[in-house]
């Protein structure tokens, strides 16, 4: 249909002008108004004299201005580079020199080297004298659209390199896995730097509906004076947002149950509690689990608010992904629960390279393959089930146990707050489960009844041999248990 989502908006902007595009904590725009708006800032650039195949840093913002600001560098060819809000100037400095960027825009004035150094109120003060860019040639789908560096805990990030096409088939698997409808209004509090906000933001502008910007979910009156005002009808949350809204609304989400048609969550595993909680207070809303990789974007996804919600779960392949599963020298296998193997993805949504480094691409990527380190198989519904990562299944005398399977059950326990699973070394079955406990303030640590607890619910060897107390299970900002953290306590 689009080759970019710059093409769909402008498409949009003839087709339906008046119909409101986006809007965030204090402004709005129609179709025809974001158009204009990302001409405006194409002029901006063009005078500057930057150009085609042009690298611009940007610090992310929940603003329709930095999203305006995206696509007006893709009306002339440019190549995005969003970067987390609030960076460090080092943090941005060594983003700039990795990307060998032209130019950046942040929000605090530093004397960056770099040959166009922006504020965003210097470049608005050159918008507001703009006059609207004339876009005679649209970005052809092999450019590269943009380079997301991936947040790891550990390392140097990668800066995964993406072309128009991939922007596409990625809004498009988000697209059709929600069954997005042209009246969806939907509300995304999640930062716009990270690939999951981003992609959401492209699947609405693809399917020329409408995005309500929140600035954070802590801020719940605007959460709800945006269900309001906006007739948001659907929603994108991580996890730890999703805990947040649960924990500061109460019951309050079940007065919009007949008008939340689904909410998007992703990017790390719903806590059993939070996944139960809204269940019962949405009964009839689609509740969407989405598995991916900011490498392959959504690649599967599953309504796990159904009867028959199977654990594990990650569902069927989105509109443009074919799923494979393969033994640990990529040869492809008939999985099963007891002949798994590792996860890997086909499709148009794939990147299309680690940006300078060919020995990092060649270990994820061949011949349009990513692989991953996830350990799954396909059940006989088609459907995949995700055990876990590669080095965090626990392989039990030959049982392959799931962390997260111990996990859900140990925070049954009303005096369990959090807790993480990892493997530690035996002499007799190679590895068997050591389990961290935060407890709830005020109760009391005992591990007799914890493993008590879990033997009544699981079988014996998913037992852990070790239960120990934590003060805080490390987390990621968007929810992962950080095992590795747990590994070197």
């Amino acid at each position: 249909m689009f080759e970019s989502i710059i093409e769909a908006v402008l498409h949009y902007a003839n087709t339906q002008p008046d119909k409101l595009c986006l809007a965030d904590d204090t402004s709005k725009v129609s179709y025809k108004e974001y158009a204009e708006k990302i001409r405006k800032y194409a002029t901006c650039f063009e005078n500057a004299g930057l150009v085609r195949g042009d690298k611009i840093v940007v610090e992310a913002c929940q603003t329709i201005d930095y999203l305006a600001i995206e696509l007006a560098m893709q009306a002339i060819g440019m190549v995005f580079v969003p970067v987390e809000h609030n960076c460090a100037s080092e943090k941005i400095q060594s983003f700039i020199d990795r990307a060998e960027a032209k130019a950046v825009i942040v929000t605090k004035a530093f004397d960056y080297a770099v040959e166009h150094n922006y504020t965003y109120d210097k470049l608005n003060e050159m918008y507001a004298n703009a006059e609207a860019y004339n876009i005679t040639e649209l970005p052809k789908k092999e450019d590269i659209s943009e380079i997301l560096f991936s947040t790891g805990t550990t390392g140097k990030e990668k800066g995964i390199v993406l072309t128009h096409k991939n922007d596409i088939a990625l809004a498009e698997n988000v697209m059709y896995g929600v069954e997005m409808e042209k009246d969806t209004v939907e509300m995304i509090p999640s930062p716009l730097n990270h690939s999951h906000g981003l992609r959401r933001y492209y699947a609405n502008m693809y399917n020329g509906s409408t995005v309500i910007l929140l600035g954070s979910v802590m801020n719940i009156k605007k959460f709800f004076s945006n269900m309001d005002e906006y007739g948001v009808n659907a929603m994108d949350l991580v996890p730890t947002a999703m805990s947040v809204v649960l924990k500061l609304t109460k019951n309050r989400l079940a007065e919009y149950a007949d008008k939340i048609q689904y909410i998007q969550l992703g990017a790390a595993p719903l806590l059993e509690d939070d996944k139960n909680k809204i269940c019962e207070l949405l009964p009839n809303t689609r509740l969407y689990n989405f598995y991916g990789s900011t490498e392959s974007g959504c690649t599967c996804i599953y309504n796990f608010n159904c009867a028959d919600s199977k654990t594990r779960c990650i569902g069927k392949p989105t509109h443009n992904t074919t799923v494979i599963i393969v033994d640990d020298d990529r040869n492809e296998i008939k999985s099963s629960e007891t002949n798994t193997g590792l996860l890997a993805t086909k499709g148009d949504m794939n990147m299309s390279y680690y940006w300078q480094d060919e020995e990092e691409t060649s270990k994820v990527l061949i011949d349009g393959i990513v692989y991953s380190n996830d350990i799954a198989y396909i059940d006989d519904n088609g459907e995949v089930i995700l055990m876990g990562r590669k080095g965090d299944v626990i392989n039990v005398g030959g049982n392959k146990v799931s962390p997260d399977e111990i996990e859900n059950v140990a925070k049954k326990m009303d005096v369990v707050a959090d807790c993480g699973c990892i493997p530690i070394p035996d002499k007799s079955k190679g590895s068997v489960p050591k389990l961290f406990v935060e407890m709830e303030n005020g109760k009391e640590f005992d591990p007799v009844e914890i493993r008590k607890f879990l033997a009544s619910q699981l079988e014996p060897y998913k037992i852990p041999t070790v239960i120990v107390e934590i003060d805080k299970i490390p987390r990621s900002f968007n929810g992962k248990i950080l095992r590795k953290d747990l590994q070197n306590l």
